[in-house]
C-alpha cells in the first residue's frame, strides 16, 4: 500500500525530489534542468508517495494564474511505475489544486512520437483525464517539442 503525504520542510522537499529525479535519467538527464527542478521544489507544495518508509515518487504543484496550476514536475521510480503511485500523486495534486480554488490544471511534456519514455508519459496524462491543448515545437528546443495538456477541475 502507498501512503501519499505533503512534504515539509523545504529541505525535505528538495531532498526527495533530487533522490527520485536522479533515479530517472531517461526523463531527467540534463543536470541544469534537474537542479532547477530541485531548487524550485523547495518553494512549492510537494507530495510524495511512500511504501515501507521509502519514497516511491513525488510531484510538485505550481500556481500559474489565479485560477490555474500546473504539475510542475512528477517522477515515479521505475520499479514502482504501473502500480498506482503516479495516479495517487496526481490525485493529491488535483485535490490541492481544487482546494486552493483552481479551475484548471495543466502539464507539459515532450510530444508523443519523439521518445518511447515520453510516449508512456503522454499516455499516463491522458489516462488521468488531461486533453491536448497545444504543442509548442520550439519552447524547449527543436528535439523536445512541448506538448501542453489541460483539464478542467
Amino acid at each position: 500500500m502507498v501512503e501519499v503525504r505533503r512534504l515539509e520542510p523545504a529541505q525535505r522537499r528538495r531532498a526527495v525530489a533530487e533522490e527520485i529525479l536522479r533515479a530517472l535519467p531517461e526523463w531527467f538527464g540534463l543536470e541544469d534542468s534537474l537542479r532547477e527542478y530541485v531548487r524550485n521544489c523547495g518553494e512549492l507544495p510537494v507530495f510524495a508517495a511512500f511504501r515501507d518508509g521509502q519514497a516511491m515518487g513525488f510531484a510538485a504543484l505550481r500556481r500559474t494564474a489565479p485560477k490555474a496550476a500546473e504539475i510542475y514536475v512528477m517522477g515515479v521510480r521505475k520499479e514502482s511505475q504501473g502500480q498506482g503511485v503516479g495516479r495517487a500523486l496526481f490525485q493529491a495534486l488535483r485535490a490541492e489544486a481544487v482546494g486552493t480554488g483552481c479551475a484548471f490544471l495543466q502539464v507539459k511534456t515532450v510530444r508523443e512520437g519523439c521518445y518511447e519514455v515520453y510516449d508512456r508519459t503522454n499516455r499516463f496524462y491522458r489516462a488521468m483525464g488531461f486533453v491536448e491543448l497545444e504543442c509548442f515545437p520550439t519552447l524547449w528546443d527543436e528535439h523536445n517539442p512541448c506538448q501542453l495538456y489541460v483539464m478542467a477541475l
